[in-house]
């Protein structure tokens, strides 16, 4: 179980289908076999399906990355029941459908194996207007760190990332879609930047690769600092 390489084995799942085949062009352009899988992660059956086409095209599964996430900026008391189990059956119930399926997988063959959760630094300091997701992924923190205990046994390793604001199309359109709103943003954070997608990438491909074998339960936060807030001596510096 190493960080990727030509010649290695992904599988892409995702719901919207037009994300899967540009995604996993790219990985076949770089010399990687890819599996294309339509997955709502939020159906059972579904991920199951998932599981059974890996197994059966691969004959093994090392590592699963849990990335399917929904968001959208919204005050508590004009969420709907409707909007908030649209974001907690994608990134809560979704996780676990997955990490439940595949986990069985890896305990089934003794190879072990490596989970890895994609989480959000206001899991643990609220997120207002984000009720929905923040909710969800603190449920997703405390999965991860439940999972790497009771697997471990198995040789299971589960950790997280926890990615600030980074530059993709998706998040830039919701969550600072205004120069103000960025301008606003950006003041937030130390480091004074955004991050971009091959910063995650990275941290990623060493947390599933041999190098971090003695690492589990983690919660990697990659924000520039911004959760940690500027106090005091931000203040000053201005």
């Amino acid at each position: 179980m190493r960080a990727w390489a030509p010649g290695s084995s992904w599988l892409a799942a995702a719901s919207n289908t037009s994300h899967l085949e540009p995604a996993a062009q790219e990985l076949r352009d770089q010399g990687a076999e890819v599996l294309v899988v339509p997955t709502d992660v939020r159906v059972p059956d579904q991920v199951e399906r998932l599981m059974g086409e890996t197994l059966k095209q691969f004959g093994a599964l090392d590592i699963l990355v849990n990335n399917a996430a929904g968001n959208f900026i919204c005050p508590a008391e004009k969420l709907s029941p409707n909007g908030w189990n649209a974001v907690i059956n994608i990134v809560l119930n979704g996780t676990f459908y997955c990490s439940r399926a595949a986990g069985l997988r890896m305990i089934e063959s003794r190879r072990g194996g490596n989970i890895l959760n994609i989480v959000a630094a206001y899991a643990w300091t609220g997120g207002p207007g984000t009720i929905h997701s923040a909710c969800a992924k603190a449920g997703v923190v405390t999965m991860t760190r439940t999972l790497a205990v009771e697997w471990a046994r198995f040789k299971i390793r589960v950790n997280a990332i926890a990615p600030g604001p980074v530059e993709t199309e998706g998040a830039g359109s919701r969550l600072w879609a205004t120069p103000e709103v960025r301008e606003a943003m950006l003041r937030g954070v130390p480091r004074g930047r955004i991050g971009e997608p091959q910063e995650i990438a990275h941290a990623a491909a060493y947390l599933v690769s041999d190098f971090a074998d003695f690492i589990t339960g983690e919660v990697l936060v990659m924000d520039g600092g911004q959760w940690l807030g500027k106090g005091m001596f931000g203040a000053l510096s201005d």
